[in-house]
């Protein structure tokens, strides 16, 4: 699945590491979701929609 995370998160200027410390996930996952090699759950997709003040559809895109 295709995303904006890391467009996202550089526009705040936050590092992979800043990020997965806000989600409580490890680095490693958010730069997987980043590079699209892993889909989050839906709590944890609900949990950046929220980070972002966002809807889950702005942030992850179907392929």
């Amino acid at each position: 699945m295709k995303n904006r995370l890391k467009v996202l998160r550089a526009e705040r200027d936050w590092s992979q590491q800043d990020l997965a410390d806000r989600l409580e996930v490890s680095r490693q996952s958010v730069n997987a979701i980043e590079t699209g090699k892993y889909d989050p759950s839906l709590p944890l997709a609900f949990r950046i929609a929220e980070l972002f003040d966002m809807r889950i559809e702005e942030i992850f895109l179907r392929d």
